[in-house]
């Protein structure tokens, strides 16, 4: 095998390595996101899931959070919440709030596009080994990568048990700015996002990405298994 090729071969090995966990977790951030309308209910109906003490029932945070969500998903103009005002006739949103609603689609809208070069590469390096007749070694980069992402999903689960409160301010500290993301009790965020519904979601990603890295590392196994019968 030539140094050229080697290097090739090598080089997309350690990319895929790399870049598949990082996309995993993104794809599964992407995966709850679309799927709100499915766990939000079940969510606000678990045991011991806090009250609003300012007069949100179970109805009024299923509507208003399905507008948030709507506005996520459909990648609205902030407009969108002009028309939105609570029973008592102020807007479901104050300007604070309206601005992380901005912030949190402009993070979502660079997850998706991170999201889609990252599966774009991820398919160019898979073609590339297979074109230099690598199969093996594709098996084996999806087998390291599946325990790659499981292990800083450990870590992501042991930092949820030990403390969620530092990790939670830590991941505002690094995407949004300054203390923009940070709300009264009466704001209509906090009655119905409190922290128990974050460290819930937090939770679910963490699972739906360990059922995603398992995937791939069932993939990879079986592919890694036939490769005595592809050979023969």
């Amino acid at each position: 095998m030539s140094s050229r090729r080697r290097f090739l071969k090598r080089a997309a090995v350690n990319f895929l390595v790399f870049l598949l966990p990082i996309t995993l977790v993104l794809s599964s951030v992407v995966i709850v996101l679309y799927s709100a309308g499915i766990w939000i209910p079940i969510e606000y109906r678990l045991p011991g899931f806090p009250e609003d003490r300012y007069g949100f029932d179970l109805d009024d945070r299923l509507y208003w959070s399905s507008v948030d969500i709507d506005f996520l998903l459909r990648n609205e103009d902030i407009s969108y919440f002009d028309s939105y005002f609570l029973a008592d006739g102020s807007p479901m949103h104050n300007a604070r709030e309206l601005k992380h609603m901005q912030d949190v689609q402009i993070l979502l809208n660079i997850v998706k596009r991170v999201l889609l070069g990252g599966w774009i590469l991820i398919v160019t390096m898979i073609v590339l080994l297979w074109r230099m007749g690598e199969s093996r070694e594709i098996a084996h980069a999806l087998q390291r990568a599946a325990r790659v992402t499981l292990i800083v999903i450990v870590v992501l689960i042991v930092g949820i048990i030990v403390s969620f409160g530092v990790l939670f301010v830590g991941f505002h500290r690094i995407f949004f700015e300054a203390d923009s993301w940070r709300f009264a009790y009466s704001d209509t965020f906090i009655r119905l996002y409190p922290q128990r519904f974050w460290r819930d979601c937090f939770i679910l990603l963490a699972v739906v990405t360990v059922v995603d890295a398992s995937l791939v590392y069932g993939i990879g196994r079986l592919k890694a298994r036939r490769m005595p019968m592809e050979a023969s």
